[in-house]
């Protein structure tokens, strides 16, 4: 009986769904919809089936969960985000930008530190979280050093690719103009390079939060998501794992949402965004 409650529930809303995927306002309203859809179904599932909240909270278990903990989330939130991966990742990508205008301009620099860098980027997190701890404390900062090893190599790839995304006769334009080598690289690729920096800046403001927050499982205050993520699972507390996932996932898309809102604004002549 549960479980044909559950698909005809599931057959009407995917019904709703596609009404109102296909008038005007769906844009807006049918991601929407969709994302209340799961949630009825998540609900109803964990209800009807009788799941333990150690295996699976309902919604409303980590809604009340949330409420309650507001001020320990936003500590979190502050510890882990704004001090640890945004600090890091505006590190790390601001190193990655710097080191990217040198390497453009070097041969050398493009064979020797370019499969460097493509080596330390294999490097797992849970190897090198460790040993930056001890390093750097059990403060934010070992978090931001975490991050930046994380972000600078992706955000150096994409930033050479971009500043070599020219062609030649963009390039014999800016020499029969007896532009300057900064005036090159000012007025030719560092445009060209924009879409392709604003790539590796999504990538590693993904990036940046997940390495925070697993930075954090092996050494932090009191404080912090993946620390409490990790005490939270030993006393299976599920429903506050699962409201600090959520802020870290609504954090993560705000994140990676407004970064593609400058881009917007700032590449609107390139054909990517036309």
């Amino acid at each position: 009986m549960s479980g044909l409650l559950i698909g005809g529930t599931w057959g009407l809303l995917w019904w709703l769904n596609v009404r109102v995927a296909r008038t005007r306002a769906g844009g807006v309203v049918a991601p929407i919809l969709f994302g209340l859809t799961l949630l009825v179904l998540w609900e109803m599932t964990v209800r009807l089936l009788g799941v333990p909240t150690v295996i699976l909270p309902a919604p409303t278990q980590i809604a009340r969960a949330f409420a309650a903990n507001t001020d320990i989330l936003w500590a979190d939130f502050v510890q882990t985000v704004l001090k640890g991966a945004l600090g890091g990742w505006i590190m790390g990508c601001a190193a990655g930008v710097g080191t990217a205008l040198l390497v453009a301009r070097s041969d050398f620099l493009r064979r020797g530190l370019l499969p460097v860098g493509n080596f330390m980027a294999a490097l797992p997190i849970v190897g090198t979280a460790p040993i930056l701890v001890m390093w750097f404390g059990f403060g934010w900062e070992s978090k931001a050093a975490v991050v930046v090893v994380m972000v600078f190599f992706p955000m150096l790839v994409n930033t050479v690719a971009g500043l070599a995304a020219t062609d030649a006769m963009q390039r014999d334009l800016m020499r029969t103009y007896a532009a300057t080598p900064s005036q090159t690289v000012r007025h030719l690729n560092l445009p060209a390079a924009m879409p392709f920096v604003f790539n590796g800046l999504k990538i590693a403001s993904t990036l940046a939060l997940i390495g925070a927050i697993v930075a954090e499982f092996f050494g932090s205050p009191t404080v912090g998501m993946g620390f409490r993520i990790s005490t939270e699972v030993g006393r299976l507390n599920l429903p506050m794992v699962w409201a600090e996932i959520v802020v870290a996932a609504v954090a993560g898309s705000a994140w990676y949402g407004l970064i593609a809102w400058v881009e917007r604004r700032m590449t609107f002549w390139h054909p990517s965004q036309r």
